[in-house]
């Protein structure tokens, strides 16, 4: 039979109530009692009942945190480090309960999640990763980030774009600046004197693949217009995946048309994209120079390590976790721009001369 708060209390030799704002968090309650309480709680095996909890407050202490793949190290860095970033800071705090929710990208399940939590009552809600944009999809989710957030829930997005909420309690939103990213890896590249960059992009219709494809174009226009259109046709969307990295890098090798760098829309498929270069008999950087994006941790242990553009997945954790929280206010706008550095490795340098690629 299950423990009872009155059993806890008497054990504790404290009144149901006082058992409960330890329980509850946010109460004060002189140190001594609640030493007592917790060694009750410990000793008896006692487990809050978190629907009934729920019920009896607005909201109830889980947060679900919703990811494209959490195998992705993208993904698994930055839950991970909002997941520990939510560890009470104090007596008075309440601990939270992390939900992850795996989407696979997929609209329908990010929207049919984000349904779940909205009937557990959860106490706050962040959405990672890049989104889906397709306007019927963007509405729909708009409308239930709205709805959640009306019912004092804090919402955040985390390396995504503001949506067109309704009117009512402001969304954090914390972005990376993947355009700017892309645009300092793209001049790094026409600095090295290459001409001829082949793109491996994201998917298409998301936000993180669009802003780094802009990114990317943009500095090829502004150093010498030409580029662009020569790059143009070096250019494929695939998946965010290694597979998806090697299988389009073949694809660019059989076309025959010339490149001597790829840029790719991040680290895993700049690490397929190597593969494929070094299955045909190429080099890196001495025949094709390869970079990526994000810098994940393996980006710096290939061989040779990986040019890419480090995005702060672990203090965007850590920021999701202070405004979910509500240990951070909002700063105006609701909208926190993270930076992105250019992180220059081995995998990158100038085109051979007189040789082109394939």
């Amino acid at each position: 039979m299950a423990v009872t708060l009155t059993e806890v209390a008497a054990r504790a030799g404290v009144s149901p109530a006082t058992v409960s704002r330890v329980l509850n968090g946010g109460y004060p309650v002189a140190g001594g009692t609640r030493t007592r309480v917790e060694r009750a709680v410990e000793e008896l095996g006692y487990i809050a009942n978190g629907p009934a909890r729920a019920l009896a407050a607005a909201t109830s202490d889980l947060v679900g945190v919703l990811v494209h793949d959490i195998a992705d190290s993208f993904f698994g860095i930055l839950a991970g480090s909002l997941q520990s970033a939510l560890d009470p800071t104090g007596p008075a705090e309440a601990r939270r309960l992390a939900v992850v929710c795996n989407t696979g990208g997929d609209p329908a399940a990010e929207l049919a999640y984000l349904g779940l939590l909205e009937g557990q009552r959860a106490g706050g809600v962040v959405l990672t990763g890049g989104a889906v944009e397709e306007p019927e999809h963007t509405l729909a989710l708009a409308a239930r980030i709205s709805r959640i957030a009306a019912t004092g829930a804090p919402v955040v997005l985390c390396g995504r774009p503001p949506l067109p909420l309704r009117p009512g309690p402001p969304v954090a939103t914390v972005v990376f600046d993947d355009h700017g990213g892309a645009f300092h890896l793209a001049e790094h590249l026409l600095t090295l004197g290459h001409r001829d960059i082949a793109y491996l992009a994201g998917p298409p219709g998301l936000s993180t693949t669009r802003e780094r494809l802009a990114g990317h174009r943009t500095a090829l226009n502004r150093h010498e217009p030409a580029v662009l259109d020569a790059c143009a046709a070096l250019t494929v969307h695939a998946g965010f995946e290694r597979a998806a990295g090697y299988d389009a890098t073949r694809e660019l090798l059989r076309r025959g048309r010339p490149f001597t760098a790829v840029a790719a829309a991040n680290d895993t498929v700049a690490a397929g994209a190597a593969a494929a270069l070094r299955e045909a008999g190429l080099r890196i950087p001495e025949d094709v120079s390869v970079a990526g994006f994000d810098d994940l941790p393996f980006a710096v242990d290939t061989a040779p390590a990986l040019t890419t553009v480090r995005v702060l997945l672990r203090e965007a954790g850590v920021l999701a976790a202070q405004l979910v929280t509500g240990r951070r206010t909002l700063p105006p706008g609701g909208i926190t721009t993270l930076p992105t550095e250019l992180m220059v490795r081995g995998s990158t340098a100038p085109p051979p001369a007189g040789r082109r690629t394939p």
